[in-house]
């Protein structure tokens, strides 16, 4: 992979992460002026990280989301998302994970930036698309994306920080936030002990970006599946349940459902504006 390539597209649109200054591309490195320098890796990603984050997603968790996106099951989402960023010049995607939902958000001209904590998604989304730069950073740190830069900012089913998604959308930009909506995964759900949806899950996302957004529109999706063993071994191992389910005994409650089980995936969709 021609790593330099790739990132040149976003490079423009990053800072850096120690001192919020203009970046640019060295060989096998990104750079500021005072000197900070941060190593692209062979896979094309950069690491931006400044200090350890928080809680990434494992190769184990990126494997299987790969496997289970890519079969298609998520498609209509994934379509959706890609109309409302129509339009858009600059994409970023906080908590890109395997860069799906941001490649098929691009359309014709668009550059695209896959922010995430785990390296190993990032392996992935930086060549999930010739126009996504892909960078290790911490959300809940400054995000290394210059001020006023990003048309529309995805966030699906990841940790939102308000004041950075303002300060990185331009004027009259868009968040997109995608949350599980009621009943997603049913009925895997109640029969495999997985996690529920917070019923305060909506009055929480008011409460996180409140302060900084104004909610302007909202819809809920649904995508009837069915769903044989192997794909829903992978639907729990991608998301939060992998770190609340021994796989022995998770492997003997999907060996016990009927092959294939039908599956209701539910997604809330927000929209919103920078309140200024």
């Amino acid at each position: 992979m021609d790593d330099g390539r790739v990132l040149a597209d976003v490079i423009d649109h990053l800072v850096c992460p120690a001192c919020r200054t203009a970046i640019h591309l060295a060989e096998g490195s990104v750079r500021c002026a005072h000197g900070h320098s941060f190593d692209v890796a062979r896979q094309g990603y950069v690491n931006m990280l400044t200090r350890p984050a928080g809680t990434a997603d494992t190769p184990a968790m990126v494997a299987a989301r790969a496997r289970f996106l890519e079969a298609g099951h998520y498609a209509p989402l994934a379509g959706r998302l890609a109309r409302l960023c129509e339009g858009a010049t600059v994409v970023a995607d906080a908590g890109a994970g395997t860069g799906y939902y941001l490649a098929a958000a691009l359309g014709d001209a668009a550059v695209g930036i896959a922010l995430d904590v785990s390296k190993h998604a990032l392996k992935r989304a930086a060549r999930a698309h010739p126009r996504i730069g892909a960078v290790v950073a911490d959300v809940w740190r400054p995000i290394p994306v210059a001020d006023d830069r990003v048309d529309v900012l995805l966030n699906v089913f990841a940790p939102r920080n308000a004041e950075e998604f303002a300060r990185v959308l331009r004027p009259g930009g868009t968040l997109v936030v995608v949350t599980p909506g009621p009943g997603h995964l049913s009925p895997l759900v109640e029969r495999l002990g997985l996690l529920n949806v917070d019923e305060d899950k909506d009055r929480r996302l008011d409460d996180a970006l409140g302060g900084r957004f104004t909610r302007v529109a909202e819809e809920t999706q649904e995508i009837a599946l069915s769903l044989g063993h192997e794909e829903i071994e992978a639907v729990v191992g991608m998301g939060p349940s992998a770190w609340h389910t021994r796989p022995e005994e998770l492997a003997a409650k999907i060996g016990a459902l009927p092959d294939p089980v039908p599956v209701t995936a539910s997604f809330h969709i927000t929209r919103w504006a920078v309140t200024r």
